[in-house]
């Protein structure tokens, strides 16, 4: 049988930022939708696909 040795890491010094709530989430698709509208460039087109992308896994309110 085959033994691994044991896997080591450290954690980083600072401390992880919270995941973000379920209602800034929806303000953050909100925004993407707003600068979509307001950008007609490809970089506007492309918030407006991560706002639709984002928006399909957010919960029903």
């Amino acid at each position: 049988m085959e033994s691994f040795e044991p896997v080591i890491g450290d954690y980083p010094p600072t401390p992880r930022l919270p995941l973000l709530t379920a209602a800034e989430a929806r303000e953050t698709v909100r925004y993407l939708f707003l600068l979509e509208q307001l950008d007609l460039s490809p970089r506007g087109a492309a918030a407006g696909q991560l706002a639709s992308e984002l928006a399909r896994r957010l919960p029903a309110e």
